[in-house]
């Protein structure tokens, strides 16, 4: 299975300065700009009596509760204060909620991560392992098994993207949520800008529904024809709706994507942030660890994700390329700026 290639990304490209941005004063509370590093948690922070702990809507918030809640409330006492789970609507939720200090630790996707970065102070820490010992997962396309299109594309090759543009114009076809690594940027890239095609002008119905679990139902109950998801929803759905799993067809596979990341606000107190690194890293409560697909979590730091940011723009290179609507002069300018862009990531 091949891997997301920064060489493959990056050939050619020229050199610049990715900027990241950090919160406004006012946008942080007095007790996150705190930088005491005593140890003990009842010194630490005092005037931050709780955290608030985001998590990506790639599920119902129901279903998030029931595998999150348990971790919570161990993190909770570990942390000795409350540290209560913001279930966001959608991902990009999670990265205002850092951004304006709500949120203080969040489970974030690699694209909605590298977003957050950027905006809102997000400082990665961690990267979940799947319950296979392995840091990354894939991204799919998926069709229900009765659809006409399990039978015309070629399952051993995998065409199954071919398949979808070229017969686009007769297809409904969902995305989960504009900020999903898997569900919207990694098929975008590899899909329809390969391709030199605009996935919002060609099908005959385009939607989106939020999370893996939605766009999972949906092809189950023929609602559409093919739509995104990957491999860890797949798995989690063979204990919370194995029927709806039955159904579904994989018709395309993704390069892997590096598996996700856990961040916090990076002007949390050193002394916090250390113990909220000690309670991740040394989590071993199996039955949470399995109901979340993970065996654990490794450390992590902001550059383990430079490859979704490679892809990002990569992404954003190939739809200036294809996009009729630039002058010549436009085009070179917003080509020249992502290129220097790409290039400084090496």
């Amino acid at each position: 299975m091949p891997v997301l290639s920064r060489r493959r990304l990056t050939a050619g490209l020229a050199v610049s300065v990715l900027t990241l941005t950090t919160l406004t004063a006012c946008g942080t509370p007095e007790s996150v700009n705190d930088k005491t590093a005593n140890a003990d948690n009842e010194a630490c922070a005092p005037d931050l009596a709780k955290l608030e702990f985001g998590l990506i809507s790639a599920e119902s918030e129901n279903k998030l509760k029931s595998v999150w809640e348990p971790l919570l409330e161990e993190m909770s006492e570990a942390l000795e204060r409350p540290v209560v789970g913001f279930y966001a609507p959608d991902y990009a939720s999670v990265t205002e909620a850092m951004g304006t200090s709500k949120v203080q630790v969040a489970w974030f996707g690699g694209k909605s991560y590298i977003e957050a970065a950027e905006r809102a102070g997000a400082e990665a820490f961690a990267q979940t392992v799947a319950l296979d010992g392995t840091k990354g997962y894939y991204s799919h396309l998926i069709t229900n098994k009765d659809n006409a299109i399990a039978a015309e594309v070629d399952l051993g090759a995998g065409n199954g993207d071919q398949y979808v543009v070229e017969n686009a114009a007769e297809l409904t076809f969902a995305f989960n949520d504009p900020g999903s690594t898997s569900g919207f940027l990694v098929p975008t890239y590899y899909i329809f800008a390969q391709q030199g095609v605009n996935a919002e002008k060609i099908f005959s119905e385009l939607i989106y529904m939020g999370s893996h679990e939605a766009t999972a139902l949906a092809v189950a109950e023929n609602q559409v024809d093919v739509a995104t998801n990957n491999s860890e929803n797949l798995d989690r759905l063979k204990v919370a709706a194995p029927e709806a799993l039955e159904k579904l067809q994989i018709i395309w596979t993704s390069p892997i994507i590096p598996s996700d990341p856990l961040a916090y606000h990076q002007e949390l107190p050193d002394c916090l942030k250390e113990s909220i690194q000690t309670f991740f890293f040394n989590y071993d409560n199996e039955a949470v660890l399995t109901g979340l697909q993970w065996s654990g979590l490794d450390p992590a730091s902001d550059e383990d994700w430079d490859t979704i940011r490679e892809l990002q723009i990569a992404k954003d290179i190939l739809e200036v390329q294809n996009d009729g609507t630039f002058s010549e002069t436009a085009k070179k300018a917003k080509l020249a700026e992502l290129e220097a862009k790409l290039e400084a990531l090496n």
